[in-house]
């Protein structure tokens, strides 16, 4: 009967038709092909799918034979080879029947004149969507490999956010591609796997997809260091012979006892994979024999109450090793991953790594988010590793929105990326997970963007801490916030999370762009004022004829660009006054004031650090805005040399911010110097940003220091009590390094 099915769907379809040779090699006739993979995989549906939606799957295997024909892989074999083990992986996983129809398709898109419309109209939209979902931007010129990558992930993620089955059918078409590297050449091997040791390998463990991810993870490593990874296999192979009396004897003890209290169980020893042994080889600097001397298992129990009954057994036949338990059953993992940890010292002081889970758990681990298809007919809610590979999925798509480009994408999933988490708590008692050093402001953006944006200070465990300071797992995070708060540049050096960093870039675009319209105009009427006028008493029509001029679409984009220097303000007053010469309106109009609340748009010279009270300058530099400088400033002498962009300015009689400023100060050499300058200048309540040292001779040390100050004032005063420092020879200003 089988046969007969399988004869009846190999006929013909509508929508395929002629299609590019991708190899040499000749194909079999649509209907031929016909072996022990499609055998194997006929096995697999039949075993869970119903058979209608077998049937489906069984037509949409022979129409993407059909529109493959006459493409090989580089193999030499038929191109439907690779669909056909795509959909595999994913029916060993029980992945639901339009996740098979996709893999089976997932390349005809790309590789065969047949389009999404084709695709929907045989198997429905929603099959279409998924093959769109996974098909790369094949007729998109790009300037590098860099930027497709990009922007093909870009275009995955958007897909993903409608259907999250995307990425499994995209990890699964990766798996089995990296399973066939051989054949590719050299460059585009080591390419290949970079990636997916980048992206892939960290996107199934953030989606709790523990299986395919060590796969990926000892695919690479072979692809990238072929002769490391055969050497460290032969080592484990050796290593695990050795071990089996002691395992053996050690799987036992711990089955004995759970069978003597009555607690059926499974137990199983665990085998590190090459690339968790490599890794730990490399990153703590151990020998072999010292990463492989820690024995593993995982004992499998019935229920969340067995798994603690458990945990009490094993740690009265051992002895546990203070801080390494660890309850990811309290406290599941981002990925849903869930589990109870503990090691303990065995017979002889041999260490034993100790997981306890029950069934389901393992498969969760195992499969994460494609055992929610395994299991979601026998629940009534959504299991844990789905909801949270939602919540993962969504947070990409805010990301995708409030990126500059593709680039910057890819830049902040990757940081995003993190497998070591902390948990810490909101002041309500919440549970959020953060990468490992998160601070304060990650905290903020996590909990609401809002917040993040808004946020001043933080306590932690009700004391108040640096916003930049690494948060530890348990402690109580509350964040202070202020209507007048707002992301500062420098967060962007502190922050971990791709969430924070996007955000905090999107409101400092937004930030500086508001800022620079309030200098635009205000340097625009400043010129203005000479011609005995004012912006607001330029009529609209020539308003309208002065952008049509300077090639501007708005009154802001102009604003904006003589705010950046891109424009300079003589050349807008030019045509907004109808003067034939710009040299007749590029006389002085009035000074512009400075109190410090201009934001982005106005930044003060490293080079000179002018402080309210100094007699200052303005430049404005193409692309750069407002650059204030001291008047005596030597970089001046060439800055005026180009006399249209120097601007007068002068200190606002209310300056509302600190502002940095060096001093260099030459002390003997003697110990504490620098503790006690330090501590002179933390009782007047300075707050010192960066401190060095510089040796002169044996006898002199010259402290160069960073501090923060309200005016010139401010400086001499602390200068002041500098100079009363037993020890101290000269204080002198100096540039920030």
């Amino acid at each position: 009967m089988v046969a007969t099915t399988l004869q009846a769907l190999s006929g013909s379809f509508p929508g395929i038709s002629s299609r590019r040779e991708s190899g040499t090699s000749k194909a079999p006739r649509p209907g031929q092909f016909s072996n022990s993979s499609l055998a194997s995989f006929e096995q697999l549906i039949a075993d869970y799918l119903p058979m209608d939606q077998a049937q489906q799957v069984r037509r949409a295997y022979y129409y993407s034979e059909q529109a493959h024909y006459g493409q090989t892989r580089r193999s030499g074999e038929p191109y439907v080879t690779h669909p056909l083990a795509v959909a595999s992986i994913l029916a060993r996983m029980h992945m639901d029947a339009q996740s098979l129809m996709a893999a089976l398709l997932h390349d005809v898109i790309e590789d065969t004149g047949v389009n999404k419309e084709d695709i929907g109209a045989q198997f429905g939209e929603e099959v279409a969507e998924l093959v769109d979902g996974v098909s790369k931007l094949t007729h998109v010129e790009f300037d590098s490999v860099e930027l497709r990558q990009a922007e093909n992930f870009q275009k995955m993620t958007l897909a993903m956010a409608r259907d999250i089955r995307v990425i499994l059918v995209k990890l699964a078409d990766r798996l089995h591609n990296m399973r066939t590297l051989g054949v590719l050449n050299r460059e585009k091997i080591k390419r290949i796997a970079g990636e997916t040791l980048d992206i892939y390998a960290p996107i199934a463990m953030r989606l709790g997809m523990n299986e395919v991810r060590m796969e990926f993870e000892d695919l690479g490593l072979k692809a990238l260091y072929p002769m490391r990874a055969r050497r460290l296999e032969a080592a484990r192979r050796a290593a695990s012979g050795n071990r089996k009396q002691l395992i053996d004897q050690i799987r036992t003890q711990l089955s004995q006892t759970l069978n003597r209290e009555g607690l059926t169980a499974t137990v199983v020893g665990r085998e590190k994979h090459l690339f968790s042994i490599y890794n730990k080889m490399k990153a703590k600097k151990k020998s072999f024999s010292e990463v492989m001397d820690i024995f593993a298992f995982r004992l499998l129990v019935d229920s969340v109450d067995d798994c603690y009954r458990a945990l009490g057994m094993v740690h009265s036949l051992y002895k546990p090793v203070p801080g390494e338990f660890k309850d990811y059953i309290a406290i599941p993992k981002a990925n849903g991953y869930q589990s109870l940890h503990t090691v303990l010292k065995g017979m002889h002081g041999v260490p034993i790594e100790i997981q306890i889970r029950t069934h389901e758990m393992e498969d969760m681990a195992n499969n994460g988010i494609a055992a929610h298809w395994l299991y979601k007919s026998e629940e009534t809610g959504t299991s844990i590793p789905h909801t949270r590979a939602r919540e993962w999925v969504q947070g990409l798509l805010e990301m995708q929105q409030r990126a500059g480009d593709s680039l910057e994408f890819i830049e902040n999933v990757k940081i995003d990326l993190f497998p070591d988490e902390v948990y810490v708590f909101t002041p309500r008692g919440d549970i959020l997970e953060l990468p490992k050093g998160a601070c304060a402001i990650d905290f903020a953006y996590a909990v609401h963007s809002d917040i993040g944006n808004h946020c001043v200070a933080a306590r932690v465990s009700n004391q108040l801490v640096p916003l930049s300071e690494p948060l530890e797992s348990g402690a109580t995070v509350e964040i202070v916030t202020s209507p007048t708060g707002r992301p500062s540049p420098s967060w962007l050096n502190w922050v971990v999370t791709a969430r924070a960093r996007t955000h905090i870039r999107h409101v400092l675009k937004d930030q500086r762009h508001e800022d620079s319209l309030v200098l635009g105009r205000n340097l625009l009427d400043r010129a203005l004022m000479a011609q005995d006028t004012r912006l607001s008493a330029i009529d609209e029509e020539t308003m309208q004829g002065a952008l049509k001029a300077l090639g501007k679409s708005d009154v802001d984009a102009l604003l904006v660009d003589v705010a950046l220097g891109n424009t300079l303000p003589h050349v807008v007053v030019a045509q907004l006054t109808h003067a034939k010469d710009e040299s007749v309106v590029s006389g002085e109009g009035a000074t512009l004031g400075i109190r410090g609340t201009e934001g982005m748009s106005v930044t003060y010279a490293k080079c000179c650090c002018p402080l309210p009270g100094d007699p200052i300058q303005g430049y404005l530099g193409q692309e750069k805005g407002l650059m204030v400088h001291r008047d005596s400033c030597r970089n001046l002498v060439e800055l005026r040399e180009q006399p249209d962009r120097l601007i007068s300015l002068h200190w606002d009689d209310v300056v509302e911010r600190t502002y940095p400023v060096g001093l260099r100060v030459q002390v003997e050499n003697r110990r504490g110097m620098i503790a006690v300058l330090a501590t002179r200048l933390s009782t007047m309540g300075l707050n010192i940003e960066r401190i060095a040292t510089q040796n002169k001779d044996v006898e002199f040390t010259f402290v160069d220091l960073e501090l923060q100050v309200t005016s010139r004032t401010h400086l001499a005063h602390a200068m002041k009590r500098l100079r009363s420092v037993d020890g101290v020879l000269k204080v002198v200003r100096a540039a920030r390094r």
